[in-house]
């Protein structure tokens, strides 16, 4: 089945995609034909860590609108004054809601866009449509192909990639029953066979792998949580303003507009504002953790550090983590009730889903995408509609691709350029 042609077919409906719908709807009236295709039976975002107490890491300002749109009647402060808390918010005298709330926000504007978005429906690949029908015509639109219930296709005009990021686990490594990455790690709790778990092993050094081994330390109170990484300790998330700026929208700016080696040089000096670190006040309320066991001479909060795991192990009703001291040489097996890996995740290859329409798509000497400032691919002079990316272009725009910090800023300048699409150079 194939639907009547959109202005845009949004695949995934993420916070980038939904701060897309909501832009599109402030830019100009009649809003474009939209829809939004999302694999999920129902709006989420990283349920699996909605742990209770975890803060957001960014500013609540840098919700879905308000650096586009401060005056939006969808952003953050009107959340909490239409749910009657907005008094209450201000006293706590924070800038970071937990994540239980912002997602709970998250969803409140998306109830707004439901009538745009098909749930349960996975985008399985793009088909070029030429003007002709043959292979050598133009192409002037793309069929996105998808599984909801039966195949149907949602013919475009346009098309904006936001399919996310995906777990990565270590080579050889399988999730399992007792293998877990830890974007599933509240919905695997509830299914936890065993009511007294003995022993966990949390694998990482970054923020998700603190808040796993920091709420598995508060809820069990019987086991043991075993921290393996490979650094000598936990490194803290360097968030001072000078840092903070590379997360400001002119950092895009001047990121697409440097030289490759200015560019490399760039995300090797600030991954510590992103990448395997952690919050202060958490780093430090595990060393507190510790430091008290110690003291008391039960030690519960077991810190591997300069370790790897080397191996695992599963079998019946347990799973065995073989640990590498990175000084002796020597490993021993820790044997668990589960294993945590908090080992990342990577960006979605937009070319997974492009399929047929992507040798149309121009890329630089390292075989990566060119993408204009506008987010939208260049491609060859045959193909006149536009793709666009969110999540897949650090490798143009910097850090804040796969991040919230200038999602309402991105959606702008897509819903922008999808208004008047003007193709410049892409670099």
């Amino acid at each position: 089945m194939v639907t009547p042609a959109y202005d845009l077919v949004g695949i995934g409906f993420g916070p980038s995609n939904l701060a897309l719908a909501v832009a599109l709807a402030e830019s100009r009236t009649p809003a474009p034909s939209a829809v939004f295709l999302e694999r999920q039976p129902s709006f989420g975002w990283h349920r699996g860590m909605l742990i209770d107490g975890a803060t957001m890491q960014v500013s609540f300002l840098k919700d879905l609108v308000t650096m586009r749109n401060p005056a939006s009647p969808h952003s953050f402060v009107s959340y909490l004054h239409a749910k009657g808390r907005l008094a209450d918010f201000i006293n706590q005298k924070t800038m970071y809601p937990t994540r239980l709330e912002f997602h709970d926000y998250l969803e409140w504007v998306a109830a707004r866009f439901e009538h745009q978005v098909v749930y349960g429906a996975e985008a399985v690949t793009i088909r070029p449509v030429t003007d002709d029908g043959t292979d050598g015509g133009t192409v002037t639109h793309l069929d996105i192909v998808a599984q909801h219930n039966e195949l149907t296709t949602y013919r475009a005009r346009n098309v904006v990639l936001a399919a996310g990021l995906q777990p990565v686990l270590p080579p050889g490594v399988v999730a399992g029953e007792r293998v877990w990455h830890s974007q599933e790690l509240m919905h695997r709790l509830a299914e936890l066979p065993d009511d007294r778990p003995r022993r966990f092993v949390v694998v990482g050094a970054g923020q998700s792998a603190a808040e796993v081994t920091e709420h598995l330390h508060s809820r069990f109170p019987s086991a043991q949580i075993c921290a393996v990484f490979s650094r000598y300790g936990y490194s803290p998330a360097d968030d001072s303003p000078f840092a903070n700026s590379v997360f400001d929208p002119a950092a895009v700016d001047h990121f697409y507009d440097a030289p490759h080696e200015v560019k490399r040089m760039i995300l090797d000096y600030h991954a510590n504002t992103n990448y395997s670190v952690v919050d202060l006040d958490l780093l430090k309320e595990l060393f507190g953790r510790a430091y008290r066991e110690k003291v008391a001479g039960v030690q519960r909060l077991r810190i591997m550090n300069l370790s790897r795991a080397v191996g695992l192990e599963t079998r019946p009703g347990e799973v065995s983590v073989h640990v590498r001291s990175l000084v002796s040489g020597e490993v021993e097996a820790l044997r668990a009730d589960v294993v945590v890996y908090a080992t990342g995740y990577r960006p979605v290859d937009p070319l997974d889903l492009l399929g047929a329409a992507g040798p149309y798509c121009l890329r630089d000497d390292d075989g990566a995408l060119l993408v204009g400032r506008d987010h939208r691919v260049r491609t060859t002079p045959e193909l006149t509609c536009g793709i666009y990316l969110q999540g897949a272009t650090e490798h143009t725009h910097g850090l804040t691709a796969t991040l919230l910090s200038t999602t309402a800023v991105r959606a702008g300048e897509i819903a922008d350029s999808l208004a008047s699409p003007v193709l410049e150079p892409a670099r």
